[in-house]
């Protein structure tokens, strides 16, 4: 009888686990980036309490734990989420070694993406969970109220990972046509960041700037995650941010499968 093959000899799973213990080789940058979570966490949860306070103790359905929550799970995913543009697949095409990518027996798209996920998920761990713990710690932050609801989110907070980094591959295609792709990546960071609810909530924008914002993918990077991570969301409404990411995540490789495709009918080696 013919054995499975073991995960770990299918070459995706290795890009996977490549990405992941390539991060762990930095480990005093991983310090850093806590340091950082840390220092900027407790200035955004006094900013942002504040103004729950001054809102008489709910602000656009926030209280003040669910608004702590939002700042420092939002400061764990920073290290994780691609919300500051730039991919080694810019390098790679303006160089020209991503012809040498075209050339290997594997999907350019899901290497590259599956690299930067595995990238993603190591910085949970130094960065991601202790930002989390201070924010229980010092903050009191909103848990979310089940077993349940904690597998629902982690499940959210995988898919937002994957839905930004794939996002940014396709973006970083674009470099297809245009060689030098870092004004792209400039454009990127401005609205990735404030449509994903890295400096406030989405639900404070005015109503049509929130209807722009739910159109992008942008906001199945980060605030949806957190409404699930946070129990702001329950039950059935946390399993539609759910699917509404899950769609996202379909549309954005599709449109790099799409670019791809499109972009090694044109390429040109440019030297490097």
């Amino acid at each position: 009888m013919r054995s499975l093959p073991s995960p770990a000899r299918n070459p995706y799973w290795r890009f996977l686990v490549a990405g992941f213990r390539g991060q762990s080789a930095y480990p005093l940058a991983m310090l850093a980036g806590l340091v950082a979570n840390a220092t900027f966490g407790l200035l955004k949860g006094g900013i942002m309490g504040a103004a729950v306070e001054s809102a008489g103790g709910e602000l656009a359905g926030y209280s003040a734990a669910t608004m702590a929550a939002f700042v420092w799970l939002g400061q764990g995913m920073l290290g994780s989420v691609n919300l500051w543009g730039g991919s080694d697949l810019q390098t790679r095409i303006k160089s020209g070694d991503v012809a040498v990518d075209f050339l290997r027996p594997v999907s350019v798209q899901a290497a590259h993406v599956l690299t930067d996920v595995g990238e993603g998920l190591f910085a949970l761990l130094p960065r991601g969970l202790p930002s989390v713990l201070i924010g229980v710690v010092v903050a009191g932050m909103a848990l979310p109220p089940s077993a349940g609801a904690y597998a629902l989110g982690l499940l959210s907070l995988l898919i937002g990972i994957a839905v930004s980094h794939a996002t940014m591959y396709a973006v970083a295609t674009t470099g297809f046509w245009l060689v030098e792709s870092r004004g792209i990546s400039v454009f990127y960071m401005a609205v990735s960041g404030f449509f994903a609810g890295l400096f406030t909530p989405i639900y404070l924008f005015p109503d049509w700037l929130l209807t722009v914002a739910l159109l992008t993918p942008f906001p199945s990077m980060m605030q949806l995650p957190i409404d699930v991570l946070s129990g702001q969301v329950t039950g059935a409404a946390a399993w539609q941010h759910v699917g509404v990411q899950t769609l996202w995540l379909a549309a954005v490789l599709g449109v790099g499968h799409l670019t791809t495709r499109a972009g090694r009918r044109r390429l040109e080696v440019q030297g490097g």
